[in-house]
């Protein structure tokens, strides 16, 4: 009796560990850092995150927001005066010179490329007078024209402010956001170019070590690195292996090491793990005697290894990993004629959400429990 009960536990055990087992893979993430994120730029899907919506200083991760709100704001063959105040902006710089003459171009790249925060205080006074009028029209850029949510600005360069905040979701809606610009595009992209200042001749080599080559990684299409004491270090990342692409944020890393192992760690999850993947608007999705559709066609973010789609009553689209996670949601468009046939496809209630294995599981449980007994009843004869 005692070894049939011994063979139960066991093998109710595995069940359980079984059962288990079904944690998401982003447990395996070690980041260290106070906040990251990894989103799939088609689709904008969180695929990872963590203190995603947490306020933290940017530092330099700012003149990506500064660069595409001047790349759609101004004119880049614009010849901009350089300004005393320009001159005596603090930190990294290209040296620019009182009254020297610059394209409002050649001052992007000096901005993003090499990080000069003389650069990105000259486009600010060229655009709105000063960085305080600049601010206030790149916060209310971000907000109506991206989206962001956990944003403000006080400056175009991310010297410290206590009032100079994002997140780091917030900072990946932003740089997807560029990426779809292709003059951002190509100057956040570039790994080298040959600078002509009136005072400063040499060439600028991005500050980004997985962009320039130093920390190898396949299909890094974009890189801005940042730092300053309160923030300590950040990074952005663009990649793209030429199925799905991703932008990776890491804020406030202790140090550089760690910034850029966990950028890693973050690309290579977004890529192992999911897929980018096309709906048209023909697709409908039907739970119960409601069908839903697209409003238009779309990418969507999925797991590899198997998905769940989710429809709500009110035809609120989940997609899911087989644990039942939340990748992506979608607002659907109920179509006016309901139908009443069962549907068939993976499509079911958000109420009552199908889990295959774990059915599985419990069937092979009941089929355990059945046979320890008939176990036990012929012992006791």
């Amino acid at each position: 009796m005692r070894k049939i009960f011994i063979v139960i536990f066991f093998i109710t055990s595995l069940f359980i560990v079984q059962l288990k087992t079904f944690a998401h893979h982003q447990d395996q993430l070690m980041i260290k850092s106070e906040a990251a994120v990894v989103m799939d730029a088609q689709t904008g899907a969180v695929l990872y995150g963590k203190n995603a919506d947490e306020k933290m200083y940017p530092a330099s991760l700012t003149k990506i927001a500064t660069a595409i709100y001047a790349i759609e704001n101004g004119d880049l063959q614009d010849k901009v005066t350089i300004s005393k105040n320009v001159v005596n902006t603090d930190g990294t710089k290209v040296y620019l010179e009182e009254g020297e003459v610059v394209t409002l171009h050649h001052l992007l790249q000096g901005m993003l490329i090499n990080s000069g925060n003389d650069a990105a205080v000259a486009i600010a006074e060229h655009l709105n007078g000063s960085d305080e009028q600049f601010s206030n029209s790149l916060n209310k850029y971000l907000k109506e024209k991206i989206g962001v949510t956990n944003t403000h600005f006080t400056n175009p360069n991310g010297l410290f402010d206590e009032n100079h905040y994002t997140t780091a979701e917030d900072l990946a809606k932003i740089t997807n956001y560029a990426m779809k610009n292709n003059v951002f595009k190509e100057i956040f992209g570039t790994k080298e170019l040959q600078w002509d200042g009136l005072s400063w001749d040499t060439t600028l080599i991005t500050h980004h070590q997985m962009l320039k080559g130093e920390i190898p990684y396949p299909g890094i299409t974009g890189g801005k690195t940042g730092y300053v004491d309160e923030s300590k270090q950040t990074l952005a990342t663009t990649a793209d292996n030429g199925q799905m692409k991703l932008t990776a944020i890491v804020l406030k890393a202790d140090n550089k090491k760690t910034i850029y192992n966990e950028t890693i760690q973050l690309l290579d999850y977004g890529f192992q793990n999911f897929k980018t993947s096309y709906l048209p608007k023909s697709k409908t999705f039907t739970v119960k005697n409601k069908k839903f559709k697209l409003t238009d066609p779309m990418f969507i973010s999925e797991p590899i290894n198997g998905v769940n789609y989710v429809v709500s009553n009110k035809g609120l689209l989940q997609i899911q990993t087989k644990d039942l996670e939340t990748v992506q949601t979608v607002q659907l468009t109920p179509v006016e004629k309901e139908i009443h046939e069962q549907p068939v496809s993976k499509i079911h209630e958000t109420k009552e959400p199908l889990n295959k294995m774990n059915a599985l599981y419990g069937t092979l449980f009941l089929a355990v429990s059945g046979l320890a007994y008939s176990l036990i009843k012929k012992n006791k004869k």
